[in-house]
């Protein structure tokens, strides 16, 4: 009868500490590869782009950025912005970690750091920096908001930038 008692006693000091530790957080998703030849993937993007009619949109952050994993997470369960994303841009996350700053990538795109994580800088099909932007004017509480996403994701898509879609059409 001791060793029942013993064992039960035991068996009730784990489950209490097994529940005191809580549940085991999920791991983060690795989006940005620490090795990836940052220039080399832009180089691929850009053509990419030009010969798909699209434009790039460099997503410029790190595995260690809460707020680089929740624009992720929300480009991809938003259908809307997903279609958008799928119709007029080729994406490609940049990292910047003490691993691999890119320095001389974020050179090139003129200091995109310097606004914070992420940020997003937009490229034409020719490799050509249109516009950087900073990600907290797109946030909303603890996320980024799906509007505010949209809209600067359409004012920066191809048919956007095209004159012709602003000049009145020719009438017969």
């Amino acid at each position: 009868m001791k060793r029942i008692l013993f064992a039960c006693t035991l068996l009730l000091g784990l489950l209490a500490e097994v529940k005191a530790q809580g549940p085991a957080k999920p791991e983060s998703p690795k989006i940005y590869d620490p090795k990836a030849d940052a220039q080399l993937d832009i180089k691929n993007a850009v053509a990419k782009a030009q010969k798909e009619g699209k434009h790039v949109l460099l997503q410029l952050g790190g595995n260690w950025c809460v707020w680089c994993i929740r624009f992720h997470t929300l480009t991809h369960t938003d259908t809307t912005l997903s279609r958008i994303l799928n119709e007029n841009y080729v994406v490609l996350r940049v990292n910047y970690s003490p691993e691999n700053k890119n320095e001389a990538t974020l050179a090139q795109l003129g200091y995109p750091q310097r606004f914070g994580f992420p940020v997003f800088v937009i490229l034409d099909g020719k490799g050509n920096r249109l516009h950087t932007q900073n990600s907290a004017y797109l946030e909303e509480g603890k996320g980024h908001s799906p509007k505010l996403v949209a809209e600067f994701l359409q004012q920066w898509s191809p048919k956007s930038l095209d004159p012709q879609a602003y000049l009145p059409k020719k009438s017969n």
